[in-house]
């Protein structure tokens, strides 16, 4: 199975970047929407695999849970969605490339966080909520527990736990730059995005869903939400940013210049 080297993922994701920075507004509101429902929808089926497994499997569950959440990233990727945490990513090498600017960027991560969050919302109240796919026996048991460890943490370990969870995440967006085929793609994804769901790290656009699942059954407040939110989407944006994004453009700099040079000369 043919794979990019590193040098030529992060050509790729200088453009994949750059593209995303002049996409129509409207279009990136549609696949940000459908990013957060897509990220939602592996968190709901995680929840649904580990539940009700006995407590003896202990963190084995965690394994099995991390083994079906990455259907998530893998429709973005595959089927087509903007999501947050990978933009934290290929818009700073965009960023350092010259092939975008710092207002860009900021207003590509507004964009995409908000409408985010309506697709979490929207999976996390229909089907979450109304459905009762979170709302009854230990399904709601184990919403409201992953809510509870993820809201009752402190500032800093949040914070750190969101670096940890953004630098695997944007790996594996990284290293599905560097297949061509689908197969190819789903195992880049699977390995780092399972990791870092059975290590429990803390990923902004997945909080989207599980906390305020929660909160719709009345047992975490917006409050407890707002307080988890801000460093982990500090955190997230350190880990795609600077562990993932910053580092491989130290690395590839000299080439990403040249290609960037001669993308201009062509455009003029």
């Amino acid at each position: 199975m043919a794979f990019h080297s590193s040098q030529r993922i992060a050509e790729l994701a200088v453009e994949a970047g750059a593209k995303k920075v002049t996409m129509h507004p409207l279009h990136l509101l549609l696949l940000g929407f459908l990013g957060g429902a897509f990220i939602s929808f592996g968190f709901l089926l995680d929840i649904r695999v580990i539940a009700n497994l006995p407590q003896q499997w202990g963190s084995f569950s965690s394994l099995l849970g991390g083994a079906v959440f990455p259907v998530g990233l893998m429709l973005i990727i595959i089927a087509g969605g903007e999501l947050l945490t990978g933009n934290m990513m290929v818009v700073p090498m965009a960023v350092l490339a010259k092939r975008a600017n710092l207002t860009q960027l900021g207003k590509n991560w507004l964009l995409a966080l908000f409408s985010n969050f309506i697709g979490a919302i929207f999976v996390a109240y229909f089907f979450g909520h109304i459905v009762g796919l979170t709302e009854t026996g230990p399904f709601l048991t184990k919403t409201v527990a992953i809510a509870e460890a993820k809201i009752d943490e402190t500032f800093l370990k949040t914070l750190i736990s969101a670096v940890g969870c953004n630098w695997l995440v944007c790996l594996g967006v990284w290293l599905a730059y560097g297949a061509d085929d689908i197969g190819g793609k789903i195992l880049a994804i699977w390995f780092p995005i399972m990791a870092f769901v059975a290590i429990g790290f803390q990923h902004v656009v997945a909080n989207m869903f599980v906390i305020p699942a929660a909160i719709f059954s009345g047992q975490v407040t917006w409050g407890n939400y707002v307080s988890n939110f801000v460093p982990v989407v500090i955190g997230n944006a350190i880990g795609g940013s600077v562990f993932v994004a910053l580092i491989y453009w130290t690395v590839h700099k000299g080439s990403l210049q040249s290609t960037s040079k001669s993308s201009i000369k062509k455009a003029s």
